[in-house]
């Protein structure tokens, strides 16, 4: 099985961007641990802080993988544009969300993506991503 991760805007800093909300670990660290927890699948990954570059990889992901988890970042509320790619490809995707977005401002409570995914799993930290692959291998 083949699994692509897509990060949005600012997971890149992820270990300084406010640990009190997602974590001390860089996601790179993380990355390694999933790699090694799950040696049957391979996993890829993918980060970018441009709308534009994710909607492209999503697109280029498209019948080269089996499922595609997705932490949008912010773009989750903002992005029409990442919504229509994600409808206009045939892999699964997940949406992925470190924090509990509704624990948070009421402007991260509504999703462009939601509507679109074939499920949305946020609010266990870094855990979030292995809770997606596990739903890709049932």
């Amino acid at each position: 099985m083949k699994i692509h991760i897509i990060n949005g805007p600012n997971l890149n800093i992820l270990g300084k961007r406010e640990p009190e909300i997602y974590g001390k670990s860089s996601f790179h660290e993380y990355l390694e641990e999933l790699k090694e927890n799950y040696q049957d699948v391979e996993i890829s990954f993918f980060q970018s802080n441009i709308e534009g570059e994710i909607v492209s990889e999503l697109q280029e992901a498209d019948d080269n993988v089996d499922g595609i988890i997705l932490n949008a970042a912010a773009y989750t509320h903002t992005s029409v544009a990442i919504a229509d790619a994600i409808k206009a490809i045939e892999t699964p995707v997940v949406e992925v969300h470190i924090s509990n977005v509704f624990e948070r401002e009421s402007f991260r409570h509504y999703s462009f993506l939601s509507p679109v995914v074939v499920g949305t799993i946020g609010g266990f930290g870094l855990k979030s991503y292995a809770l997606a692959i596990e739903s890709f291998l049932e």
